[in-house]
């Protein structure tokens, strides 16, 4: 299925997310579709190939979409539910995306994230 393809890139960013994104927004609600399109081509990485600029835009996008705490409860869940399908994922190329990508984080990205934080 293609939903299962795009968690464990949505982990990663979901991560970033939860924890760079603290500004208020208006407007609609974050989904899970929007997380999985912003990710998507993050997928290639992850499974060894070369890195897409795509997969950089859709990480900034997704954290500048996820302003709110339930944006980004929202974003994590959508990646921790259907992670467990996903199979080919190389984890240490999940720690090193967001340097692949420019952006800064903070903090461990880790599978085992809380999503009620």
């Amino acid at each position: 299925m293609a939903g299962s393809a795009l968690h464990p890139v949505a982990l990663v960013v979901a991560t970033t997310v939860l924890l760079l994104a603290a500004a208020p927004r208006g407007g609609e609600a974050l989904t899970c579709s929007q997380v999985y399109g912003d990710l998507i081509s993050c997928v290639g990485y992850l499974q060894g190939g070369p890195i897409k600029q795509r997969c950089c835009s859709g990480i900034k996008s997704l954290i500048a979409a996820a302003r709110t705490t339930q944006d980004r409860r929202t974003a994590c869940g959508c990646i921790k539910t259907s992670a467990a399908g996903l199979s080919g994922i190389d984890f240490g190329r999940v720690t090193q995306l967001p340097g692949q990508c420019g952006i800064s984080v903070p903090y461990k990205i880790s599978p085992n994230v809380d999503c009620s934080k």
